[in-house]
């Protein structure tokens, strides 16, 4: 059963794709808040910056971790109300970052906060999916992430320049009062009429297991998560490292939210044109262009050009996979689209910790080699995959 049909533009009221966007703006806000102030933060609580990479693992760790389960609870109690009550919750955990004393209060803290936050963005696509049709279903995940750019971009600019000029720990509390005052906004979006799940809580996760194709995107969406995520969440202190401040370390990192947003524009309209595979193939290529680019100079206007191609890679090959997911297995959709986020986060965070003692080295041109060269399989695998996959009866029908 479908609800409201966001393909066809604003229903009565509220727009729904508006609060969806506005959803993926708090919560991309939050989660690219803290890269930009990773060298600050160790500075200021007089810790390795290890240790805070540390705790910005734990987020992301977290905020993976937490996916399939919330997919698993919007099931049973609706998309819109798990948005709403983690959304109040994460944005109290935010808050209580910004009183952190310690690099442990504040992985704690941001752990909590990471896992509420999980459910934000996961929730969005799988609302897509319910209401919006498979044949332009990535027109309206592209759509989506102008919200994701939008939060990427003022978060890398304004938590470096809040971090250079006042404290990073007002970062933190904006944030959090944004979510608090987003889980009140969201009572005008339609909840989807579905039908209940009456199995096992664990039957569509045994249906993922089952299915080698799913399987496979998972394995993309883990690959890309330490790849584009690893990447963009070291970027900032990259090119401190090199000699800049935070504020310019964010400013440059902005510049991928602006690529994300321009680069959403493009690809909406060529999905309507191109099969999912050159999407794949063009985003994997900024990828393997970008990670290079870094391994080579970590100087501003190097990093400026990277964070343009992230944004391509983002928007083209991330998109892309994320409508995939809300495909692939239509009858487990909502188990399906979080494990593929849970995947993606989960493989960031391990990416993180691995190379947590190179950056604090300040041997960036080996974590981006390294990113460069897991690239490569990734943008050749997925695009070949995609390519092969036909769309199940019952999605093509709906």
């Amino acid at each position: 059963m479908r609800g409201p049909d966001l393909s066809n533009g604003p229903s009565q009221g509220a727009s729904p794709i508006r609060l969806l966007q506005v959803t993926a703006f708090v919560s991309t806000l939050d989660r690219f808040a803290m890269p930009p102030m990773l060298v600050a933060i160790a500075y200021d609580l007089g810790v390795p910056l290890s240790d805070i990479v540390h705790a910005a693992g734990a987020y992301f760790l977290v905020y993976g971790l937490s996916q399939p389960l919330w997919g698993m609870v919007s099931d049973r109690v609706g998309r819109v109300r798990t948005m709403r009550w983690t959304l109040l919750l994460a944005g109290l955990f935010a808050i209580a970052s910004a009183l952190s004393w310690s690099p442990v209060a504040l992985a704690v803290s941001r752990a909590l906060a990471g896992g509420l936050f999980g459910a934000a963005y996961p929730s969005s696509l799988i609302y897509l999916g319910d209401t919006v049709p498979a044949s332009v279903r990535q027109r309206s995940i592209a759509s989506l992430m102008v919200g994701v750019a939008l939060g990427t971009a003022l978060a890398s600019v304004g938590a470096g320049v809040l971090a250079e000029l006042w404290t990073w720990r007002a970062a933190f509390v904006i944030t959090g009062s944004a979510s608090v005052l987003l889980a009140w906004l969201l009572h005008r979006l339609p909840e989807p009429a579905l039908e209940r799940p009456t199995g096992s809580l664990l039957a569509p996760v045994r249906r993922i297991g089952r299915s080698r194709m799913t399987l496979l995107v998972l394995l993309f969406a883990f690959t890309e998560g330490a790849v584009l995520l690893g990447v963009l969440t070291l970027l900032p202190p990259a090119v401190e490292s090199a000699g800049s401040t935070a504020a310019v370390a964010g400013a440059v990192t902005g510049v991928y939210g602006v690529s994300v947003f321009a680069s959403s524009q493009l690809v909406g309209r060529l999905s309507q044109h191109w099969h999912p595979s050159r999407l794949i193939a063009l985003g994997g290529s900024a990828a393997v262009l970008a990670s290079t680019l870094l391994a080579v100079s970590q100087r501003p206007a190097m990093a400026v050009a990277v964070a343009a191609l992230l944004g391509l890679a983002w928007t083209a090959m991330h998109s892309s996979l994320q409508t995939w997911a809300t495909e692939v297995l239509p009858g487990a959709r909502a188990t399906t689209v979080s494990f593929f986020a849970g995947s993606l986060f989960v493989g960031s965070a391990l990416g993180a910790v691995l190379v947590a003692g190179l950056a604090e080295e300040g041997r960036y041109s080996l974590v981006f080699a390294i990113a460069a060269a897991l690239a490569v399989p990734l943008a050749l695998g997925a695009g070949a995959a995609r390519r092969t996959w036909v769309r199940p009866p019952d999605e093509r029908a709906s």
